[in-house]
């Protein structure tokens, strides 16, 4: 028996990073099942016609905002504006046709374009998302009935300069997310109740616009989060700080932290950078690399093998090793900035300026792609500021885009 519950101890941790249950191709949260935004998916095309892949459906009642689609059980989440304030809309996800909304709060206004901008989480017959002002909602997947809700502001914190854009996260029984501030920068809330669990009082970095991922290490669940002035890992039991190592954050720190390997990559834009942190015995932290190769703005970073791939400001299309942080290759004139996505070995890359969207190949060969087309009809309501700058998601043999108020739906399954 006592052999038994060793085992156990030693096995439980590793089932809970399991995926959340649902359709194997769903896409329940920021960034995928596991936020590393590489889709499990296959079977996917491998060339697209001329024009691109036939479109399923368009919807052109999102609103404002660059909030991106979760998918879950044939229904695609996502959050908007009408009449002035913030809503999270539910669609039909095989038909484009609305199902519900629900109330969030005020609209975030702001230069480069007002509106949500942070991905629900799906959880069961439930759905967290967290709009522009920091308002924190959880509402029936049902019919969108609002059944808690709180505020950044009530955790202590401040809203950012472009409004809070951090996708919550939903991990065991805790909805987890960074208010920011002095109360604690990090915090979990019963994901039933939204009562407070925790919050990280040793760790009190404003927000910025990066979101949370978990990850186990050390046998011991940690949050691993980046801010302005660091990458910092947090107990799921409790808030304490488990590691912190610096990061040279400028104006604004976005992309979403990797975890792999027992290591952890961060990029920002602003000529801030790339930094590979290594995780040793007793939280011991050593830095592998900083490196000027990615700068990462909010267009995302995916790791594929050992590559690491995104757009780099100043350089283009990146592919860099992710052990040491060199160039692999870079890329500048087939494809301006933007951002991407990843599927069956291929990158799904969206321009942020005209909207045009490439397939290519997910190698260290170099930039090859299969096929493009432009985003058709276009947004008459984006900031004159603004861009396409919603990510790319492939879920369950679709490619779903959005720009403001058109989401847009593609079929990219073979056959």
């Amino acid at each position: 028996m006592k052999r038994f519950v060793r085992l156990l101890s030693l096995v439980f941790p590793l089932a809970l990073v399991v995926p959340p249950r649902g359709r194997a191709g769903d896409w329940p949260q920021w960034r995928g099942p596991d936020r590393t935004d590489v889709s499990r998916e296959t079977g996917l095309l491998k060339a697209w016609p001329r024009g691109g892949p036939k479109q399923v459906w368009l919807y052109q009642k999102a609103g404002n905002g660059y909030s991106g689609p979760a998918i879950a059980d044939g229904k695609l989440f996502t959050m908007g504006t009408r009449d002035g304030a913030e809503i999270l809309l539910a669609l039909n996800a095989g038909t484009g046709d609305e199902l519900w909304t629900a109330a969030i709060g005020p609209m975030v206004k702001f230069d480069r374009g007002g509106g949500p901008r942070g991905t629900p989480a799906v959880d069961g017959n439930r759905i967290y998302a967290l709009g522009g002002q920091g308002n924190l909602i959880c509402a029936s997947v049902a019919d969108g009935k609002v059944i808690w809700q709180e505020t950044m502001q009530n955790l202590g914190g401040k809203t950012p300069g472009w409004g809070y854009s951090e996708s919550v996260l939903v991990d065991g029984d805790q909805v987890v997310c960074t208010p920011g501030g002095g109360k604690g920068a990090i915090a979990a809330l019963d994901k039933m109740t939204g009562k407070l669990v925790w919050q990280s009082k040793e760790f009190t970095d404003p927000a910025h616009y990066a979101s949370v991922i978990v990850a186990e290490h050390n046998r011991t669940r940690e949050y691993i989060q980046l801010t302005m002035q660091h990458i910092v890992a947090v107990s799921a039991k409790d808030g304490s700080v488990l590691w912190k190592s610096p990061f040279p954050g400028r104006v604004a720190v976005v992309p979403t932290p990797i975890f792999h390997d027992g290591c952890v990559y961060v990029t920002a834009g602003y000529g801030a950078g790339s930094k590979l942190v290594k995780l040793g015995a007793d939280n011991q932290t050593s830095d592998v690399y900083e490196s000027k190769e990615m700068k990462n703005h909010h267009g995302g970073v995916v790791l594929v093998g050992d590559d690491l791939y995104g757009y780099s400001d100043g350089v283009g299309w990146l592919c860099q090793d992710f052990k040491t942080g060199k160039e692999v290759w870079s890329e500048k004139k087939a494809l301006g900035k933007g951002a991407l996505g990843c599927a069956d070995g291929m990158l799904y890359c969206l321009e942020e300026d005209s909207g045009t969207v490439v397939l290519a190949e997910a190698s260290p060969k170099g930039w090859k792609e299969h096929g493009r087309f432009k985003l058709d009809p276009q947004t008459n309501i984006r900031d004159p500021q603004g861009r396409v700058w919603t990510h790319p998601v492939i879920a369950n043999g679709k490619l779903y885009l959005r720009d403001q108020d058109i989401i847009y739906c593609y079929d990219v399954k073979q056959g």
